[in-house]
């Protein structure tokens, strides 16, 4: 009869093999699109302070909060379609070239996609742009990216007027080739 002979090495590399194969399944994170969903409502939350903060920092011409809003790639499209970057954004509040007056807020929503903050919303504006009076209603797109510092940073702007421009009186023009109503 052949005698079996026990191979303590080999049980305790079999044994070692199996603990490490363990803590490598339960160490591994979970896999998801974006953050753990409490991590999720506490990252909305940041990005609409951070709203108050762009629109407080925009009314009052505060060039330094608004060059801590703004990354160093940050490009912009205003309201009336110049395209802007960080730097161009900052002279124009400095320079006092865009001056607003009154900002509401409304219809804001939040989409997270990583690290990534999409906020869309609507803006009710008065005031001067390239010494030009301003007044409308604005939908906008303001796009954040969370660093790994957990420093939020505006990358992206764009907004586009909703409906027709005002006229010199105040009053909305009808939309072109439309009769004006009597």
């Amino acid at each position: 009869m052949a005698q079996r002979i026990f191979n303590f090495r080999a049980f305790r590399f079999s044994i070692f093999l199996l603990a490490l194969l363990t803590a490598a399944v339960f160490s591994v994170p979970a896999q998801g699109n974006g953050p753990h969903p409490r991590r999720k409502d506490q990252w909305k939350h940041q990005v609409e302070k951070l709203e108050d903060v762009w629109r407080t920092a925009q009314l009052n011409a505060d060039v330094d909060a608004m060059d801590k809003l703004l990354s160093d790639d940050y490009v912009g499209i205003t309201m009336s379609g110049q395209v802007v970057t960080k730097i161009q954004q900052l002279d124009r509040m400095r320079n006092r070239t865009l001056i607003l007056t009154r900002m509401e807020l409304d219809d804001v929503k939040v989409k997270l996609i990583g690290t990534t903050a999409i906020v869309q919303g609507r803006a009710e504006v008065d005031g001067t742009d390239d010494g030009t009076p301003t007044h409308g209603n604005f939908r906008y797109t303001r796009v954040y990216t969370r660093l790994s510092s957990g420093t939020w940073k505006i990358t992206n702007f764009e907004a586009t007027r909703v409906g027709p421009p005002p006229s010199q009186d105040g009053r909305r023009q009808p939309p072109a080739g439309n009769p004006k109503p009597q």
